[in-house]
């Protein structure tokens, strides 16, 4: 990257951290209002096309399940004091609960309260999507401080027939074939999983839309698992443009980039990213793709099978912090979230760049002196690499290797063959 992209990338670690703080807040679910002030905020800072897919649409193997808001919920002692209070967090109450408003002992109380006992003062995020129950999260400290006595429950929710919400930007390029990239949008405060990754997709928009790009990207900003399943199924017929993919998610905190590769494992966006970090020296985890984790199981699912892969740093559940209220805004860092901006581009970059080439002199090395070729290496400190990389694209250009196979075989950064082949085509030596 150059000194001015990596300007703009670390002025970009502010503000996406400014992003998240400001997302931090919002209760967000796999469905609700929550979700749609979410999509208002990022649309200040890249246009977005929402959709609402109404309840009871079949979507695939699944149904778009009824549209959850709360406004307010509360545990209460006999004095009136909130022990438990939805406003001072979203984390303190299980996820899709359905109303409540009762008064019980403790007694009863406590098998609807949840805990984390090794982490004692933090509280943890659960959640309840398909099956109706009620419930409360708090601190360990918290519920081992209540005495014994009343306590007034009060969930004010709503459980109805409504929308399921998801939004996308689209990036054009000079080709309809895609790129996606995706990030889910469902889970409450929590600041590197997810909205870490909601800030780096937003950068990476608005980075790309500062260019010419070769592909077409398309950030798909939907609830987990139903939300990408819900987007498969109202665009397969454009299903067969996607040509590569990312998710991106825990995508802010200290930890080593880890890439986890697509069910293909040999797909183009796989080599990328492989070449990508190892060609930066950064430390690194390259992880073998499994059917779990985030939606790239479901880009990847067999009847769709897209080369689609994902990228984060501490992968889910890696971390203590994963799912509970320690992940906050202070355990994402803004040089973290640059860094992974950073990767992004850098992998988009030769993504958009590689191409295979046809050498139009194949009989023979052409004489790349007479054609101004090495006089126009003259002053380069990396001279001799870029007169090695005409040779090696001029070798391995029969329509059969791309760019990425030559920097690969030959040990030549790939901006340094991409180079060598964008002089070599305007000397009428090779053709894409």
């Amino acid at each position: 990257m150059t000194a001015a992209g990596e300007r703009t990338t670390t002025g970009a670690g502010e503000q996406m951290h400014a992003l998240v703080e400001r997302l931090y807040p919002l209760c967000r679910s796999i469905t609700g209002d929550g979700v749609r002030a979410t999509l208002d905020i990022v649309g200040e800072y890249v246009p977005l096309q929402v959709h609402e897919v109404p309840t009871g649409t079949q979507v695939l193997d699944w149904t778009v399940p009824q549209e959850w808001n709360i406004r307010d919920a509360y545990v209460a002692d006999a004095s009136g004091h909130r022990v438990v209070d939805f406003a001072a967090s979203s984390l303190h109450v299980l996820g899709y609960s359905v109303p409540v408003s009762a008064t019980m002992p403790l007694t009863e109380l406590r098998a609807r309260l949840h805990t984390l006992p090794d982490h004692p003062a933090w509280v943890p995020y659960r959640t309840s999507y398909y099956e109706p129950k009620w419930g409360f999260c708090l601190a360990q400290e918290t519920l081992d401080a209540l005495p014994d006595g009343e306590y007034e429950v009060c969930i004010d929710s709503t459980l109805a027939d409504g929308h399921l919400t998801y939004a996308e930007h689209v990036v054009p390029g000079q080709v309809q074939d895609e790129v996606i990239v995706s990030c889910h949008v469902c889970h409450p405060s929590l600041a590197n999983d997810n909205l870490a990754g909601i800030a780096v997709a937003t950068f990476l928009a608005r980075a790309l839309a500062e260019t010419t790009p070769y592909y077409t990207y398309r950030f798909i900003f939907a609830p987990g698992t139903i939300g990408a399943i819900t987007w498969l199924a109202r665009n397969a017929e454009r299903v067969e443009r996607v040509k590569h993919g990312l998710v991106l998610a825990c995508a802010g905190d200290a930890g080593q980039l880890t890439y986890k590769q697509s069910r293909r494992g040999d797909a183009e966006i796989d080599r990328v990213m492989r070449h990508v970090l190892t060609a930066s020296e950064r430390p690194h985890h390259i992880t073998e793709f499994t059917p779990y984790g985030y939606d790239e199981r479901q880009y990847c699912s067999p009847g769709f099978d897209l080369g689609v892969g994902s990228l984060s740093r501490t992968p889910y559940a890696g971390y203590p912090e994963y799912h509970t209220s320690a992940d906050n805004p202070d355990f994402v860092s803004p040089e973290a979230m640059a860094d992974t901006l950073a990767v992004c581009r850098e992998a988009f970059a030769v993504l958009d760049r590689n191409r295979q080439y046809v050498n139009l002199s194949p009989y023979g090395e052409p004489q790349l002196g007479r054609r101004g070729l090495y006089d126009s290496l003259g002053g380069r400190s990396d001279a001799k690499q870029a007169q090695m990389a005409m040779l090696w694209v001029l070798s391995l250009s029969e329509g059969e290797h791309s760019l990425l196979d030559v920097a690969e075989r030959s040990g030549l950064p790939f901006s340094t063959v991409a180079a060598a082949a964008d002089a070599l085509h305007d000397a009428g030596l090779i053709k894409a």
